[in-house]
């Protein structure tokens, strides 16, 4: 494998076509694609600052790098990333992808990230002003994340999720075979339209939650006092620890839950209208 080390580049595709290519310490300045259409990349201790680094690229591990501003969808069309220890201040990163591995990363703007992407793993990762986050996006296994940003996980399948702080509204809207373990998900209209999600010990705040959901399970979850007119035209199975402010038209399954201050039960329900509601509180 070639090494370049201590290097600066700029300006137009410097390292076009790249094959077993090692950077460590190199800083690439303001300019286009710097690493298109590469294979076989390693970077370390590296800084990109100039439009789309890495396209089409096959096979790269990045570590303790760092993707300034400038340096926007940098990551596109490409395979097989292992991403260590790096800051990420750009957004519109991840497009078009196929098997990502994040560990230790924090992505501070990350509007328009992670779309179209397949086979996602990641581990300790943070990220912010994450609009539109993971975008029709598929196999997605998430463990210790933080992320805050509106409209994620949009058209997502095959998504699994462990101790997780989610803040965003519209958070899992169409989305198909979604599992979410010991986790906290803040915001409001929370997977609306979803297939065979699945909620297990999770703490859930935010106007109307999880309407218009088919195959949807709970398991030891609670609520905050902003949860009201949950469940409208829903089919659901769900163990609830906490009392609920209200809950709206649900469509069929169960309930079980402490109490709720308000049932709503009227002529818009659906067929088949027979879903089973229990107030452990009151028997």
């Amino acid at each position: 494998m070639k090494l370049i080390e201590n290097a600066e580049f700029g300006g137009e595709r410097p390292l076009f076509a790249s094959r077993d290519l090692k950077l460590v310490n190199v800083t690439v300045h303001a300019g286009e694609s710097a690493l298109k259409c590469c294979r076989n990349i390693v970077a370390e201790d590296c800084r990109f600052e100039g439009k789309y680094p890495f396209w089409h690229v096959e096979g790269f591990k990045l570590d303790r790098c760092e993707f300034t501003v400038g340096a926007r969808a940098a990551l596109w069309y490409s395979s097989m990333l292992e991403m260590t220890d790096c800051q990420v201040d750009a957004p519109k990163m991840f497009r078009e992808m196929q098997g990502l591995s994040l560990r230790r990363v924090k992505l501070t703007d990350a509007a328009e990230t992670m779309w179209h992407c397949r086979n996602i793993e990641l581990e300790d990762v943070e990220i912010y002003k994450a609009d539109y986050l993971f975008f029709h996006s598929a196999n997605i296994r998430i463990d210790r994340y933080r992320q805050q940003g509106n409209y994620s996980f949009q058209y997502c399948k095959n998504v699994v999720i462990n101790n997780a702080v989610i803040d965003s509204k519209d958070a899992f809207w169409n989305t198909e075979n979604v599992t979410v373990y010991d986790s906290e998900l803040t915001g409001e209209y929370l997977g609306w339209h979803s297939r065979g999600m699945k909620l297990v010990n999770c703490h859930i705040s935010g106007t109307q939650p999880l309407c218009y959901a088919q195959d949807l399970v709970l398991e030891n979850c609670t609520f905050d006092a902003d949860a009201d007119l949950a469940f409208e035209d829903s089919e659901l199975t769900a163990t609830i620890n906490s009392p609920m402010a209200s809950i709206k038209n649900p469509r069929a399954g169960s309930i079980s839950l402490p109490s709720v201050g308000q049932l709503i039960i009227d002529e818009n329900l659906l067929e088949p209208g027979n879903c089973i509601i229990t107030e452990t509180d009151k028997k």
